[in-house]
């Protein structure tokens, strides 16, 4: 058969080397001695001979291989093609498949391409990756990578025994490559093959995919993530309506992996309760295995809600290749970790969390990537996600690099990923890591290592400016979501809105805060009247930002003990001084985070291999520290005083703040939008005080709300007998005060019974 394509042509597709293989394969309108005639070519490495079959009209035309044994072509005379199929022969084995380059519509548009260019394409990621899809009738998968800087890009598979020449894509404007592959379908294994300019080869997961194979596999699954059926459409709606920032917060902060583990001798189980594949943890833990997200909606959830937080946070469950890592070194953004079962799995999660009323926030690490072959590192073999230049583009003592905030494609990639979490998990906020690092150029770099921006500082210009955008598109999608930046220093307005100026946020942690309060409660009670500053300085700033009380997982690792190793004295004095501290952060103002474990006093530090010492709850004291979080976070959420108006000065006003001679303070918490409010008085000390003079602006019957040193809690029974009347001796520059009993390292609350108040003066008025 006469040619019809150029030899070199030929040979850049038997060879891989085609930026388009489009111009080549598929069908083809062309001039033959004097008449228009359609070429289809098809290239298969691994058939011997191939049959163009046309089945409406049950033709069949074989197709030849005369350039090469397994490019094949044939001339069909007619003015419109038909649909085809080809017929595969290989040895004794024979199947039929639509031509993928007969498929010639862009799925890809000019306008997806001009959104995306500019950075603005929110929902790239109904675009990019694989997406199960009909093309003309015919089911597939269509796929679709960003590689500008590749010389060409293969679609790699079980479907074509992992070879590149297979599947290779076309390429579209602004270097986005897509192919559709006919007759594949949910649960593909895949990756891309990329070459660059000087032939390397990089095998890469996909960026975009929504799932991947389980560590150490690193492949992309092809999954559907709009098959779920959800129920949580009352909760999603409650919160499109509600102000987050007026309501009671407190965070229980886990990980999913080390918080409780199965056995491996133990069949695991899905979803729709068919047995799931075994995951076992490393060898740290020999015999046990992770627990799957439905295992942990049936463990997991009655046991925060027993406590009673209001939201769990869930460290990092973006695929990661190494557990160690604690999710932070992400490798595929858009899938969510397989080390606990399948994307429905987790969306099943996240629907009963809600179903028991309990949000879900999910930390999100957009600050660095790590080095891994198959993840974004040198991409297409080129700095496309990182910077080029170390001195911008890597983080060397995490051994991770700094995205290329200054791209759009590199911008929309995570703008769209933010957003995606919300979207396609409909988790209710997000924590982002490691702030401090995306805002200075000089972030744990020695003078050298860095470059200056264009006007000479260290601020990241184009990390702000990234952030900005992220939060104004997800409150614009999402009200009444949670947006946490964890912020180290002092960049100005964090959790401001972006139309003053702020990064957007709508909390920051308090670091200040938390250094401050482990810095005092470390030291022995006696030298604590030296240091009252570390109690009182965090209200000079507290309401410059909306700021989140943490104590997070990051302070019970690294030899820094678990948080009841950190408190002085004997047992007894080590307990009365978690509760101490517990009382008082949930009584100052901002919301409130607590890492797992700390709710009934682990001894040891975490440790990501192993559970939780959950042991310890036979015994008496971890029992009345759980009870005491259970009471305590009960306690908060009754009372609006203590959440409606964190981040005003109306809400907060010190009583007294320099008694540092018994390390006390006193403090009253006000209501929003009310004349409700409640009276703090905090011991930091073993000594108790009977006859303590606290002043109060109001005249009545004061009722002990809560008290951390009750006998249920583990604490000696000291207190007020369920209150105290209020007597006519000006105290604190007030007009009235109590007469009260402190109990040792104790917390009490009290508030004003406006009822019996009341009643007590008709009384006497009779």
């Amino acid at each position: 058969m006469p040619a019809t394509v150029a030899p070199d042509q030929i040979d850049r597709i038997v060879w891989n080397q085609h930026h388009d293989p489009f111009e080549v394969l598929g069908p083809h309108l062309i001039q033959q001695d004097g008449k228009t005639v359609w070429a289809v070519r098809a290239y298969l490495p691994q058939a011997d001979s191939v049959t163009l079959i046309f089945p409406a009209s049950r033709q069949e035309v074989e197709m030849q291989a005369e350039h090469d044994p397994h490019f094949f072509e044939c001339l069909i005379e007619t003015e419109a093609l038909e649909d085809y199929q080809l017929r595969l022969k290989s040895g004794s084995h024979e199947r039929v498949i639509y031509d993928p380059y007969a498929f010639r519509s862009r799925q890809f548009t000019d306008f997806d391409i001009h959104l995306f260019s500019e950075g603005n394409h929110h929902r790239i990621y109904e675009k990019l990756g694989a997406h199960v899809t009909q093309i003309d009738g015919v089911s597939g998968v269509y796929f679709a990578v960003w590689a500008p800087n590749a010389r060409n890009v293969s679609v790699l598979g079980n479907f074509n025994h992992w070879d590149g020449r297979n599947h290779q894509m076309g390429r579209t404007g602004n270097g986005v490559w897509e192919l559709f592959i006919p007759g594949l379908t949910v649960g593909e294994s895949y990756k891309y093959e990329i070459k660059n300019w000087e032939g390397h080869i990089y095998e890469k997961s996909d960026p975009y995919g929504f799932q991947q194979e389980v560590r150490p596999k690193t492949a992309s699954i092809v999954t559907d993530l709009d098959s779920y059926q959800w129920t949580d459409q009352d909760w999603m709606e409650q919160r499109r309506h509600t102000d987050p920032l007026t309501q009671p917060i407190s965070i229980y902060e886990l990980h999913l992996g080390s918080w409780l583990h199965g056995s491996s001798a133990e069949p695991a189980r899905r979803a729709d309760g068919s047995d799931a594949p075994i995951v076992t943890v490393a060898d740290l833990k020999p015999g046990a295995r992770f627990l799957t997200y439905r295992e942990l909606a049936d463990r997991l959830i009655p046991y925060v809600k027993e406590l009673g937080y209001t939201h769990i946070e869930l460290l990092p469950v973006a695929e990661h290749p190494f557990d160690g890592s604690w999710g932070y070194q992400v490798t595929g953004y858009y899938a969510a970790t397989s080390r606990y079962g399948t994307p429905d799995e987790l969306m099943y999660f996240i629907d009963q969390c809600h179903q028991a009323d309990l949000g879900v926030l999910v930390d999100w690490v957009p600050g660095h990537f790590p080095k891994d072959g198959h993840g974004l590192a040198f991409f297409d073999g080129t700095h496309l996600y990182e910077h080029a230049d170390p001195r911008k583009g890597e983080h060397k003592e995490w051994g991770t690099l700094v995205f290329n905030y200054g791209r759009n494609e590199v911008r929309n990639f995570l703008v769209a990923n933010a957003l995606f979490w919300f979207d396609k998990y409909h988790i209710d906020g997000i924590r982002v890591d490691a702030v401090a690092s995306m805002l200075y150029l000089d972030y744990l770099r020695e003078p050298g290592e860095w470059l200056a921006n264009d006007y000479g500082g260290r601020e990241n210009i184009e990390a702000a400016d990234f952030l900005r955008q992220t939060n104004h598109v997800l409150f614009s999608y999402f009200p009444g979501i949670l947006s946490i930046a964890e912020e180290s220093t002092s960049w100005p307005m964090v959790s401001w809105p972006t139309y003053v100026g702020g990064l957007g946020f709508n909390l920051k942690w308090n670091m200040g805060w938390m250094h401050d309060m482990l810095d005092y409660f470390n030291m022995d009670p006696w030298f604590r009247q030296f240091h009252q500053n570390n109690v009182t300085f965090s209200i000079w700033y507290a309401f410059t930002e909306n700021f989140m009380l943490a104590l997070s997982h990051d302070e019970v690792v690294h030899g820094k003990s678990n948080m009841i190793g950190k408190m002085p004295g004997d047992e007894w004095q080590k307990f009365a001084n978690m509760r101490c501290l517990y009382a008082y952060m949930f009584t100052h103002p901002g919301k409130k985070t607590l890492f797992m474990s700390m709710e009934f006093g682990q001894w040891s530090e975490w440790n990501v291999w192993g559970d939780l010492e959950w042991h310890l709850l036979q015994y008496q004291p971890h029992q009345q520290l759980k009870y005491f979080m259970k009471k305590l976070n009960e306690f908060y959420r009754s009372e609006p005083a203590l959440y409606s108006q964190d981040f005003s000065q109306e809400g907060f006003e010190w009583v007294d703040c320099s008694d540092n001679r018994h390390s006390v303070v006193s403090f009253i918490r006000r209501a929003k939008d009310s004349d409700e409010f409640v009276l703090t008085v905090c011991n930091f000390t073993p000594q108790p005080h009977s006859h303590y003079r606290v002043g109060v602006p109001e005249a009545g019957y004061y009722a002990e709300l809560f008290n951390s040193d009750a006998r249920d809690f583990g604490g000696s029974n000291m207190g007020n007998l369920g209150g105290k009347w209020s007597e006519d001796w000006s105290y604190h520059n007030r007009p009235y005060s109590l007469d009260l009993t402190l109990p040792p390292l104790g917390v009490i609350v009290l508030k004003l019974d406006r009822v019996k108040t009341q009643l007590e003066v008709t009384a006497r008025q009779s």
